[in-house]
């Protein structure tokens, strides 16, 4: 299926704008015009639907909500230069939460009690880091964030994007993974 505006639901229909103002009525010209190349681009920036969909709105609330209402001399230079800002935006922040994550997983520190306990401490948290890195990005982000940078869920549904009940779901199936994957590592080494 090719990835267009329809086929996203990003396209207006201009017979029901009547109750757009007529100084807001270019911003949907501009929708219809446009919006097709600009979509092409952002998804070959981006590449996934939901992000495309989110810098795409937001290219077009810069749009709307001009200073005093003014139309830009080129509004086609306009629309691709934010798009294409909002999208490497969108790519720096999701690198450098990354980045921030991958330090709390491997920054953890153990406890120096005795040195049996210690090293015992350290292999499972070795493991348990190996088995957080190879969750699912959706799943990892929430046990990152929730268990060891002990974040609410609130704080974490946030951050993500998602509801709060959609974090709690995240955390009990990661956590069910993790057990299952600890589980049968230690059956492993028990061979």
């Amino acid at each position: 299926m090719a990835i267009n505006p329809t086929s996203l639901g990003l396209t207006f229909d201009l017979t029901q704008a009547e109750s757009v103002c007529k100084s807001q009525r270019w911003v949907l010209v501009s929708m219809q015009e446009f919006g097709p190349a600009l979509v092409t681009v952002l998804w070959r920036i981006l590449g996934n639907e939901e992000d495309v969909c989110d810098a795409y709105q937001d290219t077009f609330l810069r749009l709307a909500h001009l200073p005093d209402q003014q139309k830009p001399d080129n509004v086609r230079a306009y629309l691709f230069r934010t798009a294409t800002n909002t999208a490497i935006s969108m790519l720096r922040r999701k690198q450098l939460q990354k980045k921030h994550q991958q330090v709390l997983v491997t920054e953890r520190p153990v406890p120096e009690n005795n040195p049996v306990a210690e090293l015992d401490a350290r292999q499972l948290q070795r493991k348990l880091r190996d088995a957080i890195a190879e969750l699912p990005d959706y799943l990892g982000d929430v046990i990152v964030l929730h268990e060891l940078a002990e974040m609410p869920y609130n704080q974490v549904a946030k951050i993500l994007g998602i509801r709060t009940a959609a974090a709690r779901v995240y955390r009990h199936k990661a956590i069910k993974l993790l057990a299952k994957w600890m589980s049968q590592s230690e059956n492993r080494e028990e061979r």
